[in-house]
């Protein structure tokens, strides 16, 4: 094993003394044995490539240490662990000695036992067992497959030779895993680095290094069963979207590995092989669990764009989804959920691979309004995602649940920022949750409009509810038809973009600034680097051109409106 892997051990707590001056290489070295040693001169035991565990029984005073370092450095040993049992602590004499020749130094406390850090050093030495363990996987993987539980085989492979392996979707929830989950923003710094390589160059295995942490992260990809398509679909389908544009990273899993799997002898690479195939199946589980969902959401969606009554909908739901849908012939409360997105350059995001990502990026294990993935179905439409997510009933305690548009946002932009390039976006609009049937219709309209909204914003990933459609005037501008808001604008502004057309006046630019500093004389005639009273004469002009007195709230608010129309 490498010298950082050991130094990651939480279960151990070594500190590293001594090590970084000397570069990265020096903590990529392999540790090849683990000797205990406390002869002042021992280089006629040591052979290289050894982590030296000494109590430090030989040091009596300053100036004792140079003889031992000098050994160790002349004998090639990849680390010196110091035990503070003895002293209390490790001597400066020490430390000095190892700065000079460049030879990491650990500082093993007190309730740390060398016999632990021998024994989780051979744990990973010993490569006697790795071709059982593989095919104690695929046994596994053979008993799971109609389970789809990967986590007692991470947890085998924990114990069995101290290697963390989780399972993470490509927002950074964890999925599956052994040991204590990522925390949230190392989970999401790894899958924004894996999502973003994945869309460039789409190499099988990236290695990742956050903080003092080396990760391997490999795709699980998302499976295809044979029957879901026939060849010629298969065939057409790839000829009018090119792979490159299919976006299909967005529904992968991933497989963190802490440690560079590049190294591993061909047994580990078997053993690694194995898993990937076991969380594959676990994958294929799962997307079959969404199956009926999803079918469910295209149902739901058409006896929406039907002329049926809403209150036949829960009844034909239930009669064609029985598998989904409870048979009370009752309407569950929800929320409606649609989005669009485009990459950098104007490609769109393709509508399956928006709806890969939202079922997972709205999974919400603990919080106020938990959502599982059965709470959620899913289906596209006319390349937009449209997603009904499951809400709980209102509570004393929790009034008015509902999904959390914020945190989503948050979460969405932390893995996708450099996976959609500069220019590129995603919006998703929420509507209000739905207690009754009569409500659908309305509320998908309504998260149609936020959606609308959302493009109108200035992030990257912008997330807006009912609260946005009302909250603030100008976001109604969006309900009106875009003909209408188009001539609203050329109206009122076209006077002034004649004239600073044909005369190269700022008078456009001049109104923005006075609207956006609030009417302030000082503030804009500050930003726009002029005198006041030529502020005051470019704004005569605008009232004069346009019939309009900008002293009025009525005409700011118009105005404001027109450039916000444009």
């Amino acid at each position: 094993m490498l010298l950082r892997e050991l130094l990651d051990s939480e279960e151990l707590g070594l500190r590293l003394l001594v090590g970084r001056e000397a570069g990265d290489g020096a903590l990529d070295r392999a540790i090849r044995a683990v000797p205990t040693i406390d002869l002042a001169d021992p280089g006629r035991f040591l052979t290289g490539g050894e982590l030296v565990l000494s109590e430090l029984a030989w040091w009596r005073e300053d100036g004792d240490a140079e003889v031992f370092v000098r050994a160790l450095d002349r004998a090639g040993v990849t680390a010196l662990a110091a035990g503070e049992a003895a002293h209390g602590f490790v001597p400066q004499d020490l430390v000095r000695a190892c700065r000079r020749r460049g030879l990491p130094l650990v500082a093993v406390r007190p309730e740390t036992s060398f016999t632990a850090v021998t024994e989780h050093v051979l744990r990973r030495l010993d490569r006697r067992h790795v071709g059982d363990l593989a095919a104690l996987v695929e046994r596994h993987r053979r008993l799971l497959a109609d389970r789809g539980a990967p986590d007692s085989v991470l947890e085998l492979l924990r114990h069995s030779m101290g290697l963390e392996v989780r399972v993470l979707s490509v927002t950074g929830r964890q999925i599956a895993g052994a040991g204590a989950p990522l925390h949230a923003r190392t989970a999401a710094a790894l899958a924004g680095r894996y999502l973003a390589a994945r869309g460039s160059c789409g190499a099988p295995v990236h290695r990742v290094r956050i903080g003092d942490r080396l990760h391997s992260l490999v795709p699980v990809p998302a499976p295809r069963p044979e029957a879901e398509v026939s060849a010629a679909e298969a065939e057409a389908e790839a000829e009018a979207v090119p792979k490159a544009e299919q976006a299909a990273e967005l529904g992968d899993w991933l497989l963190v590995v802490e440690a560079d799997t590049s190294a591993w002898p061909a047994p580990d690479v078997e053993l690694l092989d194995r898993i990937v195939e076991l969380v594959g199946d676990a994958r294929a589980a799962h997307d079959g669990a969404k199956v009926a969902l999803n079918d469910l959401a295209r149902r739901l969606l058409d006896l929406l764009y039907s002329r049926v009554p809403p209150e036949e909908i829960p009844v034909r739901l239930s009669s064609t989804a029985q598998a989904v849908v409870s048979q009370k012939d009752t309407w569950q409360r929800c929320q409606f959920v649609v989005a669009r997105g485009e990459r950098d350059g104007g490609r769109p995001v393709p509508g399956p691979a928006l709806r890969a990502l939202l079922e997972e990026a709205l999974v919400q294990a603990d919080g106020p309004v938990p959502v599982s993935p059965q709470d959620i179905a899913a289906t596209v439409d006319d390349e937009q995602a449209v997603l009904f997510v499951l809400v709980p009933e209102p509570t004393d305690t929790l009034p008015e649940p509902a999904l959390d548009g914020a945190a989503l946002q948050r979460r969405l932009s932390a893995v996708l920022a450099r996976w959609l390039g500069p220019t590129g976006r995603v919006s998703i609009g929420v509507s209000a949750p739905v207690a009754a049937p009569g409500n659908a219709r309305r509320a998908l309209g309504e998260a149609r409009t936020a959606l609308r909204v959302a493009d109108a914003g200035p992030e990257q990933v912008t997330v807006r509810g009912p609260e946005d459609l009302t909250s603030r005037i100008l976001s109604l501008l969006l309900l009106v038809p875009a003909e209408n808001r188009q001539a609203f604008a050329s109206r009122l502004l076209g006077p002034l973009r004649d004239h600073d057309s044909r005369h190269r006046t700022d008078l456009v630019t001049t109104l923005e600034a006075f609207l956006d500093c609030d009417g302030s004389w000082t503030r804009c005639a500050d930003r726009l680097h002029l005198h006041v009273n030529s502020l005051r004469q470019r704004v005569a002009r605008i009232e004069h051109l346009t019939g309009r007195d900008l002293s009025r709230l009525e005409t700011r608010l118009d105005f404001l409106a027109a450039l916000k129309a444009c």
